[in-house]
């Protein structure tokens, strides 16, 4: 179970005591040099990353082309990257200085670019190449949606009026609630509010005009009906299997 808008990704476990030890008879000034380089590249390594796409950027065409895949993946995701870095070096520069920083609009800001990030991150696990998305799911996730909601034609439906109603810009999800044991519509505006807090997403859909300007212009509805013959019912299946 993971709160995916939070959750930090931190790489390499080495600290500088670790991998200077072997080398104490190095030169002093040296060992300076190296561990201010280490301390930029352990800074480095510790910031989110634009993940790589599982499929080419023309690959989800018709329903999704390849100049809008492009825009939306290296542009508007980057930028939610590039900034939650930058907030991040910023706390960061601040801490070391012992200086003082606006905490309230600096989380503020952090929320609304981690969780772009992070939502993100996940639409793009839960779309699938043209002639291999689409469809039904099956197994265990179809048994939970039929149980919860009467049939898979009554979840979309829900699934699409939380999509189609968010006020401004947003996402829709399809979440799981652990005590209840059931899955649910979550409908989130902007990247941060009306949050289930803890509720794992199992799929979920992009919203925001920059997911579909380029294909739909400003129907978001011709967009979502596209949504479905792209969704990846093994990667949702697979995420509501290891709750």
């Amino acid at each position: 179970m993971f709160f995916p808008y939070l959750r930090y990704v931190f790489r390499g476990d080495k600290t500088v005591g670790d991998l200077w030890w072997p080398f104490s008879n190095v030169s002093t000034k040296f060992i300076s040099r190296s561990i201010s380089a280490h301390a930029v590249i352990n800074m480095q390594s510790t910031l989110y990353t634009l993940p790589k796409l599982p499929y080419g950027y023309k690959d989800l065409a018709p329903h999704m082309s390849e100049e809008q895949l492009t825009i939306h993946h290296t542009k508007h995701h980057q930028a939610y990257v590039s900034a939650s870095n930058a907030i991040l070096q910023r706390i960061e520069k601040a801490r070391k200085e012992g200086s003082d920083f606006d905490v309230k609009s600096t989380l503020k800001e952090l929320s609304w670019n981690v969780g772009g990030h992070k939502l993100h991150s996940l639409f793009w696990g839960n779309l699938a190449p043209s002639g291999t998305g689409g469809g039904r799911p099956g197994g265990t996730l179809a048994t939970a949606l039929e149980k919860e909601f009467g049939s898979f034609e009554r979840f979309r439906k829900e699934f699409m009026q939380a999509a189609s109603s968010v006020e401004g810009s947003g996402w829709a999800a399809l979440t799981y609630c652990a005590e209840l044991k059931k899955p649910m519509v979550m409908q989130v505006e902007k990247h941060n509010m009306n949050v289930f807090p803890t509720y794992p997403i199992l799929m979920i859909v992009d919203v925001f005009e920059h997911a579909y300007y380029i294909d739909y212009k400003n129907d978001r509805g011709r967009f979502l009906e596209a949504f479905w013959n792209l969704v990846n019912w093994d990667e949702v299946g697979r995420r509501f299997r290891e709750l």
